[in-house]
C-alpha cells in the first residue's frame, strides 16, 4: 500500500477531515500556511488552540492556531504566560491539568504586545521639539 503512495493519500484525508473539511482547511491553509495533524491539549480564554503530535520532531511537536478574530494579524506576543511555558518545553502540563500554578489576585491579565499599531504607548513630553516639521499652511 505504501509502495503507490496510498498511504500519503489517506493521511492527507484524515487531515483534511481533522481540520474541518476541504472549506475549512483551505482557510486554515491561508491564515497559517500549514495544515497538521494532532491532538488539541487546550484552548486559552483569547480562543487560541493548543496542539501536540509526538510524532513530528521534538520542538516542533507543539503549535498554536490563533483564534480568528485576530485573522491575518496575530504573533507570538498574544500568548498567554501560562500557555507560553508549555509551548516552550517548560513544563509537560498545560495549565488547565497544572495544580501548583499560583493564581494570585495582583496578577495582571495578560496583553498582547501592541508596538507598531495604533495602541502602542507614546510617553507624553512637554517639552518642545528642536526640529518642528514645516507647515506650508501657516505662512
Amino acid at each position: 500500500m505504501s509502495y503507490f503512495g496510498l498511504d500519503k493519500v489517506s493521511k492527507l484525508f484524515r487531515i483534511i477531515q481533522q481540520n474541518g473539511g476541504i472549506r475549512a482547511s483551505l482557510y486554515k491553509l491561508y491564515r497559517m500556511d500549514d495544515l497538521k495533524e494532532g491532538r488539541l491539549v487546550g484552548v486559552d480564554k483569547y480562543g487560541n488552540k493548543y496542539f501536540e503530535n509526538p510524532y513530528f520532531f521534538y520542538g516542533r511537536n507543539r503549535w498554536v492556531e490563533y483564534s480568528p478574530s485576530f485573522g491575518l494579524e496575530y504573533d507570538g506576543s498574544q500568548i498567554p504566560a501560562e500557555w507560553f511555558g508549555w509551548m516552550h518545553y517548560k513544563t509537560d502540563l498545560p495549565p488547565d491539568r497544572d495544580g501548583s500554578r499560583p493564581k494570585y489576585k495582583w496578577m495582571v491579565d495578560h496583553s498582547e504586545n501592541m508596538s507598531g499599531t495604533p495602541g502602542q504607548y507614546m510617553p507624553y513630553t512637554t517639552t518642545r521639539p528642536k526640529i518642528e516639521a514645516w507647515d506650508p499652511k501657516k505662512q
